[in-house]
C-alpha cells in the first residue's frame, strides 16, 4: 500500500501545480453563480468509519448536503456543467494531500450509509476513499439515473447502494497498484 500512497500524493501535487489557477477561477465563477461561496465542504465518512470533511466546487444555491438534488436547492446551469466533467471535485486534491482520500477507492458516503455497515461490509472502510473507482466508473451517470424513476433516495438504497456495497467489497479484497492504474486511466479517458 506504500506505492498507493506515494503514487496518490505525487500525483496530487503535480495535478494541483497545473490546476490551481482553474479551481481558483471555479471557485470565484462559483461564488458568482450561486451567490455563496464557491467552495463548500460536506462531512463525509472515510478510512475507519472516520468523519472528515471532504471539499468541493458549489454546485446548488442554498445548503448543499447531498448529491440528490431537491427542489429547494436547484443544481445551478454552471453547476450542472460542473458535474457533468466532474470538475465540482478538483478540490478534493487538497483531500488526498491531507491524507483524508485516495484517487482510487470506494466513494466517501454522507453519514448515514458506510458508517452503519455491518459485518463483512466493514471491509469497505478498511481503505481510504476515493476520487473515483469501480462503483463510480459504473455509476457515473448516477444523478441521470436517479432522475428518471419516482423515488430517487428509495432507488439509491435499494437498488444502487447494495450494488455499490458489493463492487467496493471487490475492489478492497483484489487491490492491486496496477489496478489503481487502471481506475485513473479508465477515469480520465
Amino acid at each position: 500500500m506504500n506505492y498507493k500512497i506515494t503514487l496518490d500524493y505525487i500525483l496530487a501535487l503535480i495535478l494541483l501545480f497545473f490546476l490551481v489557477g482553474l479551481i481558483a477561477l471555479l471557485i470565484l465563477l462559483s461564488t458568482l453563480d450561486t451567490r455563496e461561496f464557491g467552495l463548500f465542504s460536506q462531512k463525509r465518512i472515510g478510512k475507519d468509519g472516520k468523519c472528515f470533511y471532504i471539499y468541493k466546487i458549489r454546485t446548488m444555491r442554498g445548503i448543499q448536503t447531498s448529491s440528490i438534488t431537491t427542489d429547494a436547492h436547484p443544481i445551478t446551469s454552471m453547476g450542472h456543467f460542473l458535474r457533468k466533467y466532474k470538475l465540482d471535485e478538483l478540490p478534493q486534491l487538497f483531500n488526498i494531500l491531507k491524507g483524508d482520500m485516495s484517487f482510487v477507492g470506494p466513494r466517501p458516503d454522507v453519514e448515514g450509509y458506510a458508517d452503519v455497515l455491518i459485518g463483512s461490509d466493514r471491509i469497505i472502510l478498511t481503505v481510504k476513499p476515493g476520487i473515483t473507482g469501480p462503483a463510480q466508473l459504473k455509476y457515473r451517470n448516477e444523478e441521470e439515473i436517479l432522475s428518471s424513476v419516482d423515488n430517487p433516495m428509495a432507488y439509491n438504497d435499494q437498488v444502487i447502494w447494495p450494488d455499490k456495497i458489493n463492487i467496493n467489497k471487490e475492489y478492497v479484497k483484489n487491490w492491486t497498484f496496477s489496478t489503481d492504474i487502471y481506475y485513473i486511466l479508465k477515469t480520465v479517458f
